[in-house]
């Protein structure tokens, strides 16, 4: 493992084409997840660029963990923020997001257009893959954030009510009591400040975190996230009362909100959208996994789910936009929170009340994604003994022999194709 580097130098503006061309480079290259997406960044950003110190960015990636959102996403944001102002923080959202985003959007429009783009063996590939990367992501989640019998107990609780309760209400009911259980239970003294992510933190701010914005920005920032909360549903109601199926306001509210909600990291987005786009019959429920699969099989983050369902809802023009909309809906609450939470970070990360509440949600978050895990991921897609032949293989390539992820997508895909022509 490389070592820190020395402080970095006073901070100093980068042009918003030299951070666009940057993270276009890893958003061509960023396979495995949001964790391995940080420990890209790492590499670049602390070590070889010296854009900001080691400490400066624990404290990034620990507030990023802390807000909703795709948590490398929003470190992308703020790091494009920091050294490019608000030019650098759209460069840096596109240059991470565009490559996934434009393939995922054109594999959506050739399910919309009647499925041609894949065959169903390969769907049925993708679909069974899907199980056994949430699998993954549970067992992985579930090591680290409910060690404790407490977080553990609160996990299980969490995953049942999901189950009885499905549907954003329940899920954001769990969010809620989960968030002043762990406030309950671990945040109430500084004692227990053990149960707070494990990041280095530094005492004051470096001076890396130069910010174009001041508190007071900040709030309008958070303002404005909360009113869009509160805004979009009454415009998607009005919208739905037209004849058809998606209507451009609906399809803004469901993603803004599923991006708005997700505590826990990409995978957990999954639970918020089937339950957004399945049930009122936008995307059909072969395609959502198909496409959930196919997105493990891109790089960049996982978010850019939301341009392949855009793009599944309605054929031509009409998907491309749909899929547009999808994207700026999903990342929008990422970039206002965590524009909104930077000037205040210093202060607030020191308070044990915000990370028991932390410690909460992210439990709860692990039984969301395992109640994902059965219903629908593994409900819908397994079907045979041979699906869950290759979805054994498919975890124990992760788990066990280290496999790339976009490698084990292309192989089962193809294993499906295969097993489906021959029979």
């Amino acid at each position: 493992m490389p070592q820190s580097p020395p402080s970095a130098p006073a901070f100093a503006t980068t042009t918003a084409w030299e951070v666009f061309w940057v993270f276009l480079r890893l958003g061509l290259t960023s396979f495995g997840g949001p964790v391995a997406h940080l420990g890209y960044f790492r590499d670049e950003f602390v070590v070889r660029r010296r854009w900001l110190t080691e400490r400066s960015y624990a404290d990034l990636v620990a507030l990023c963990q802390f807000l909703p959102g795709p948590a490398s996403s929003q470190v992308g944001m703020a790091l494009g923020l920091m050294r490019g102002r608000w030019a650098g923080a759209l460069a840096a959202w596109m240059g991470f997001t565009l490559p996934s985003a434009l393939v995922l959007a054109l594999l959506g429009l050739g399910f919309s257009s009647g499925g041609a783009a894949l065959p169903a063996g390969l769907v049925q590939g993708l679909k069974v893959v899907a199980v056994a990367v949430v699998a993954q992501a549970v067992w992985g989640m579930a090591r680290t954030l409910c060690a404790s019998a407490g977080r553990a107990a609160l996990m299980l609780g969490a995953c049942a009510v999901t189950l009885a309760q499905p549907g954003v209400v329940g899920q954001m009911g769990v969010m809620v009591g989960a968030g002043l259980l762990g406030w309950w239970a671990w945040g109430r003294t500084a004692a227990t400040a053990g149960a707070a992510p494990q990041h280095p933190t530094s005492d004051g701010m470096p001076d890396a975190w130069s910010l174009p914005h001041s508190r007071r920005g900040g709030f309008a920032f958070l303002a404005a996230f909360a009113a869009l909360l509160v805004v979009l549903p009454w415009a998607a109601a009005i919208g739905q009362q037209a004849p058809g199926g998606a209507s451009a306001w609906g399809v803004v509210d469901a993603f803004y909100r599923a991006g708005a909600l997700v505590f826990g990291g990409g995978h957990v987005v999954l639970p918020l959208l089937q339950s957004a786009v399945v049930p009122p019959g936008w995307v059909s429920p072969d395609a959502f996994l198909a496409g959930y699969g196919a997105a493990q099989a891109v790089p960049g983050p996982l978010f850019t789910f939301a341009a392949f369902l855009g793009g599944a809802m309605a054929a031509g023009w009409a998907g491309a936009g749909f899929a547009v909309l999808g994207i700026l809906a999903i990342f929008l609450p990422a970039f206002l929170l965590v524009a909104g939470a930077l000037p205040w970070w210093a202060a607030l990360r020191q308070r044990a009340w915000a990370r028991g509440m932390l410690a909460g949600v992210n439990a709860a978050v692990v039984g969301l994604l395992l109640a994902a895990l059965y219903q629908p991921v593994a409900t819908s897609a397994l079907h045979s003994v041979a699906d869950g032949v290759m979805v054994l293989v498919a975890l124990a390539a992760l788990l066990w022999w280290r496999v790339p992820p976009w490698a084990v997508v292309l192989v089962t895909a193809l294993a499906g194709w295969a097993l489906h022509a021959g029979g």
